[in-house]
């Protein structure tokens, strides 16, 4: 493992493995190198492209600068310069892959940093919303905010697990594991990954405005609102390509993806 230090003061903690082409592995909510699906996707990418692997900040064995509630409305801009950071340490260009609400992290690092430093990006299910159901956002975001103000980190991981689907029950099971209190400190990064999303729109102005190849994937198995969003950023990118990954859901494994990564970013 190795740090560098955010334009803000942030530690980052990252790895560098493999040969080909760079590309930062970007995570979606409550992942990090260590608990989530990248460590599985850098490995089976390592054999072409040099995979950087990173906790964001305030995950894993990265600080955090933006601890204090206030200072959350600049997380997406502080993110991008963590981003910019591993850029340089990948050698001064790398793609982006990201996950999730991570593809839309990705999304705004590549229309940030420039096509010299971000030559490709690659997206998984970035969970854009139809207009019909952006209230169900717009209430999550208030109801977030509230519970990270008054402290409840306990309601605010609640109110996130069953925006994705996981039953009472399950949620349950998650309070009385040995990791929960590991998933409890992830809370306040709940508010970044929300921020990233903005008001859950495709952020059509934000498409065009990135010149680079942009590649946008879903799982065959996914719920159709995940497709939607895949299918959006492709259509609205100024060059962007749909594809849709045979036989997985939302849990993609690392080498279904590496099947369709490994030749768009290693061209």
């Amino acid at each position: 493992m190795s740090t560098l230090a955010s334009a803000d003061g942030t530690t980052i903690a990252f790895e560098i493995d493999g040969t080909g082409p760079a590309v930062i592995l970007v995570d979606g909510a409550l992942c990090s190198r260590d608990a989530g699906p990248m460590r599985a996707v850098a490995a089976a990418l390592r054999e072409r492209l040099t995979v950087v692997l990173y906790d964001r900040r305030g995950r894993g064995e990265s600080d955090d600068r933006l601890a204090d509630p206030a200072a959350r409305a600049d997380s997406v801009v502080r993110e991008i310069e963590d981003i910019a950071a591993l850029v340089d340490a990948a050698g001064g260009s790398a793609a982006l892959f990201g996950m999730s609400s991570g593809g839309a992290l990705a999304l705004a690092a590549a229309a940030a940093l420039g096509p010299d430093r971000v030559p490709r990006v690659a997206v998984y299910e970035p969970p854009y919303l139809p207009d019909p159901i952006l209230s169900s956002a717009a209430a999550y975001t208030s109801e977030l905010g509230a519970a990270l103000a008054a402290g409840d980190r306990a309601g605010a991981v609640g109110l996130f697990l069953r925006r994705v689907g996981v039953p009472d029950a399950g949620i349950e099971g998650m309070r009385r594991s040995p990791g929960w209190e590991g998933t409890l400190a992830l809370a306040p990064t709940l508010a970044y990954d929300d921020a990233a999303m903005g008001d859950s729109r495709i952020p059509d102005g934000l498409l065009q405005a990135i010149s680079i190849p942009v590649l946008a994937l879903a799982g065959e198995q996914s719920p159709g609102f995940l497709r939607f969003g895949a299918e959006g950023v492709a259509a609205s990118a100024q060059d962007g390509a749909f594809a849709v990954v045979a036989g997985q859901t939302h849990d993609v494994s690392g080498e279904a993806l590496s099947q369709h990564l490994i030749p768009y970013l290693a061209a």
